[in-house]
């Protein structure tokens, strides 16, 4: 029976251990270049709102597309992902919900604001 070396299991376990960590370092940066894309997907989301908000509403529509709201949830979204990708150190969370309501009235005011007045 032949001795192994003292200095032969931690080289083995370190060997070991190398050769997992390369899938753990390539899903970071596999979730990375996704959450770049998301990014990209954001801007043309956006730059599509916008060309659709230029459109003319017809006047007798009674409920309007919230462009406004949907433009501040995108910049949460986006600064989310800007915060993940770049955290400058741990900060709290920005706890705040999305609104998700993006239809209003013809008068200028929120359908959401109609469901709380309502008893």
């Amino acid at each position: 029976m032949k001795i192994i070396p003292r200095i032969t299991l931690p080289l083995a376990a370190s060997f070991a251990f190398l050769l997992c960590a390369p899938p753990a370092f390539a899903d970071d940066a596999i979730q990375r270049r996704e959450l770049a894309a998301v990014l990209r997907q954001l801007d043309l989301a956006e730059r599509l709102a916008r060309g659709s908000e230029a459109q003319p509403v017809p006047p007798e529509a009674r409920y309007h597309f919230d462009y406004p709201r949907l433009y501040a949830d995108l910049a949460r979204i986006r600064a989310g992902i800007h915060d993940y990708l770049n955290p400058p150190r741990a900060q709290p969370r920005d706890l705040s919900r999305l609104s998700g309501e993006y239809r209003r009235e013809a008068d200028g005011r929120s359908h959401e604001t109609d469901r709380e007045s309502a008893p």
